[in-house]
């Protein structure tokens, strides 16, 4: 999940509902045959279609009709005349799929259609994966207006408890017209190895303190920013973002990285003796690693061509072995955050997947580095049940981490655009939300924990400065306690950064100045560093 500025969610609520109210019930292929349980390997076609059938549409559901356009004899065009949401839905067998990563193919072509009213609207080759707890809509990342045949691809993985998988091809709330054709689903790889059993011994935590608790902090941080901190407010810890801004849907550059990413940990650097005066121990955030593209909000993700782009990978292992050459031996740092918020849109061929590129500079870490510890966040978007699709990995000691932002209607309220105000504890999208379904949603970390006898940091945790009635100091504390409860190490998301999720401002989103008096989230904060112990 992400913030303001930094945030644009890959998800369609209206598009999933309308999906999955027209589905049918259909007959499965699979190689032309029949679907059938079992282990499927990497490289296995689940489907796949160029609408040259004469029954090119069975299966399928929904308004879609076949053509010829633009020099290829058949097609799927979908067409609105206005600014609505129509599409095609076929239901894959995810039985046989269920562990297993899928990488979707399909090219596609435009002609006149609009702007998206949210950036994760517009022209849809997206698959709905639906579970017990709820939803996913990974999706292949398109433009609109018009453009002639080019080809897209999306990429998710199956978790082991799904119960519903529907792939898509339509437009959403946009006008237009869009063909679909040569559709691919493979198997990208196959299901998780089977769950390593627990570490044995005390549990590894990476520092010998009560707890560390702290706060998510600028890059542009100063000395006397972490004399109120760490001094004031006695934080023991922050996490410091390497983070690149470039032009929003623009991939970055590898050839200007290096230049970037000192100036960068010099910025760190000049930081490091507050740090070490003022008791405060540093989690080194990737926060842009090689191949990214920027979000809407101009930051660079994790996610395009660090998935894609073996030279990206490369890449992203030998920036890991320099930071750690950098920093071995460095009191202040804590931990290494290899990346943040990971996002596998897509896994091209001769790339590893987070899980294998995580191991792969985990491994290059520990070559220069034995002790440091490592924490690693699962895709996608780092939320607590996508450690349900992430493995314990086979180097020494790592701490695994989430990022907890739900209910995201909540947290998020106003950031990306106007909303009904909602409060908490309280009903939130039809669903009363209060500490017991918070402990709910962060249940995958309390059994990752207990599983495999492995420490958990909350890398980020935050609701917005205005939600009403000072609900998210009530939010903020039932989470603190969750956390406490479990023995978690925690940064706050953020400190003198924007300013919608700072504690320094007032609940009034026109007032973007520090309050003369400490807010009641401010004062919570506090509570909780005023126990911290310092190294």
């Amino acid at each position: 999940m992400r913030r303001s500025f930094l945030f644009a969610p890959i998800r369609s609520i209206s598009l999933a509902a309308m999906a999955l109210a027209v589905l049918l019930p259909m007959t499965l292929r699979l190689n032309g045959a029949d679907a059938v349980e079992g282990v499927l390997a990497r490289g296995s076609v689940v489907f796949e279609t160029g609408f040259g059938e004469s029954d090119a549409l069975a299966g399928w559901s929904g308004p879609g009709r076949v053509t010829a356009a633009g020099g290829r004899p058949h097609a799927l065009v979908i067409s609105n005349q206005t600014v609505t949401s129509q599409s095609v839905t076929r239901r894959l067998p995810v039985g046989s799929l269920r562990g297993c990563s899928l990488r979707g193919t399909v090219l596609v072509r435009a002609q006149n259609v609009s702007a998206k009213p949210q950036s994760w609207n517009g022209i849809k080759f997206i698959f709905i994966v639906e579970t017990a707890s709820g939803k996913s809509y990974p999706q292949a990342p398109l433009e609109t207006g018009s453009f002639d045949w080019q080809r897209a691809s999306a990429f998710t993985r199956i978790p082991e408890d799904a119960t519903n998988l529907v792939l898509v091809l339509g437009l959403e709330q946009v006008s237009g017209e869009v063909w679909f054709d040569d559709v691919k689903i493979l198997v990208g790889k196959g299901p998780l190895p089977p769950p390593p059993p627990a570490i044995a011994g005390p549990r590894y935590r990476g520092h010998s303190l009560d707890r560390l608790r702290g706060a998510m902090v600028s890059p542009n941080l100063t000395p006397d920013d972490l004399r109120v901190l760490g001094g004031e407010w006695n934080a023991n810890l922050i996490r410091f973002q390497l983070i690149r801004f470039g032009a929003p849907g623009k991939p970055s550059e590898l050839d200007t990285y290096d230049a970037w990413l000192q100036g960068e940990l010099k910025k760190l650097d000049s930081l490091l003796p507050a740090c070490r005066r003022y008791g405060i121990k540093v989690v080194l955030d990737l926060h842009s690693p090689p191949g990214g593209k920027a979000t809407v909000s101009g930051y660079v993700g994790s996610d395009d061509r660090l998935f894609t782009d073996p030279r990206a990978q490369d890449k992203f292992v030998e920036v890991w072995r320099q930071m750690a050459n950098r920093y071995r031996g460095e009191p202040a740092i804590w931990a290494y955050d290899l990346a943040n918020e990971p996002v596998e849109d897509d896994v091209g061929e001769g790339c590893e997947d987070w899980q294998g590129l995580a191991e792969r500079a985990a491994r290059a870490v520990r070559l220069v580095d034995p002790e440091r510890a490592l924490i690693i966040e699962p895709a996608h978007w780092g939320g607590p049940d996508r450690l349900n699709d992430l493995r314990p990995l086979s180097v020494s000691n790592v701490v695994y981490s989430v990022h907890m932002y739900l209910p995201h209607a909540f947290t998020h309220q106003g950031v990306h655009g106007d909303s009904a105000p909602l409060r908490y504890p309280g009903e939130i999208n039809g669903k009363h939300w209060g500490p017991a379904e918070l402990e709910r949603a962060l249940e995958p970390a309390i059994t990752f924990q207990q599983r495999y006898n492995v420490q958990i940091y909350i890398g980020e945790f935050s609701a917005i400065r205005w939600a009403p009635d000072n609900s998210a100091v009530r939010y903020l504390r039932d989470l603190i306690e969750i956390f406490e409860r479990h023995g978690w190490d925690w940064s706050y998301h953020a400190f003198r950064e924007w300013d919608g999720w700072s504690v320094e401002h007032g609940s009034a989103r026109a007032d973007r100045e520090r309050s003369p008096t400490p807010t009641d989230r401010q004062k919570l904060l506090q509570e909780w560093f005023g126990r911290n112990r310092k190294s």
